[in-house]
């Protein structure tokens, strides 16, 4: 027992801070209003209005993720306004694989003591993401939790909501032997394989993130902070005009373990080694921890984001529906659905 008064503040937690946040979150989150939102931030609950008019059977499709271990980088460099970039167009990448456009999107935000600079600077980056994605950003949770994480450090995660016409749905189940696949660049390592490039580089190598290497163009601290692509205005018009057999989106597992996510019974795949330029960081990744390529194809995504699956007689047609570089990596064969490379 104690004659003294304690406050929440006092076990670690500042609503006043938390508080002091809001206005500058909804105005973030007002940016990216679209006509569906009913709602305003702050609420208990987000409201989005169901009219879908086109569809003749519109189906909500969700998505949900986080950013892993890249968020380490943004606490040892202090910058945090590409990562919840970086959660969006992760969850908008996600959905985009069915044939989904976004709608909304939440977030969640975790600290031990929050820090309001660092919480509005992270929801920037969600909400120019947002915008630049045509979602709403419609609510979230920024939860202050002290002693559950270290001083300076936070988790984030997302949560999409988009919508298809049934008919327009993506499945592969129209994947058939003999498509081709046609991989879209990455920039960087987007949001997977974090966990064993910092081992590589800052434990086996002893860098740090403003260490400057003759095989990168810049520091490794900005390599590893590139961001995640939103391939949507990539693929929209392909995906409209029924291209598009399947999608893969190259996350954890890399090539090996995402491709085949998608490939219908009786069909495999045979992938090109050499067909599409491999970045510098995964290059050095291998050198620095003599990593073996069959490990980097499943740890990373090797300079591939993306994987569309294609009809022959589609090629021309898609190639004419973007102006993004694209390589033909391989194709679509009869047999065990897994994911063989060829040199």
């Amino acid at each position: 027992m104690t004659d003294r008064s304690f406050s929440y503040k006092d076990a670690g937690v500042d609503i006043a801070a938390a508080s002091g946040t809001t206005p500058k979150i909804r105005d973030l989150a007002r940016s990216t209003f679209t006509p569906g939102v009913l709602s305003e931030i702050g609420g208990f609950g987000a409201m989005f209005a169901a009219n879908f008019p086109g569809m003749a059977e519109p189906v909500l499709v969700s998505s949900t993720d986080g950013v892993g271990t890249k968020l380490k980088i943004a606490f040892m460099t202090g910058r945090h306004n590409t990562v919840g970039g970086d959660l969006v167009n992760h969850c908008i990448d996600d959905i985009l694989v069915q044939g989904a456009r976004p709608l909304f999107f939440m977030d969640y935000i975790a600290t031990g003591k929050l820090d309001p600079e660092v919480v509005v600077s992270l929801v920037e980056g969600v909400s120019r993401a947002c915008r630049d994605g045509g979602c709403a950003l419609i609510g979230g949770e920024t939860a202050e939790m002290p002693g559950f994480y270290a001083d300076g450090e936070y988790d984030v995660a997302g949560f999409i909501v988009g919508v298809v016409d049934r008919k327009k749905i993506i499945d592969g189940s129209a994947i058939r032997p003999g498509d081709v696949l046609v991989g879209l660049p990455s920039v960087g390592l987007h949001t997977n394989g974090y966990s064993l490039a910092r081992k590589l580089f800052f434990e086996v190598a002893g860098w740090d993130v403003d260490t400057k290497v003759p095989a990168l163009d810049v520091s490794i601290g900005d390599t590893l902070l590139r961001p995640h692509i939103n391939y949507e205005p990539t693929l929209r018009k392909a995906i409209g005009d029924g291209l598009i057999g399947g999608l893969a989106h190259i996350t954890g597992g890399g090539i090996t373990d995402n491709l085949v996510r998608v490939l219908p019974e009786g069909c495999g795949a045979e992938v090109d080694l050499g067909s599409w330029p491999v970045l510098p960081v995964f290059e050095l990744m291998e050198k620095v921890g003599r990593v073996e390529r069959d490990e980097m194809l499943r740890a990373t995504n090797m300079g591939v984001g993306m994987i569309a699956v294609i009809r022959p007689d589609a090629i021309e047609a898609f190639a004419a529906t973007t102006d993004t570089p694209h390589f033909t990596i391989g194709r679509v064969v009869p047999g065990e659905s897994k994911v063989s490379y060829r040199s």
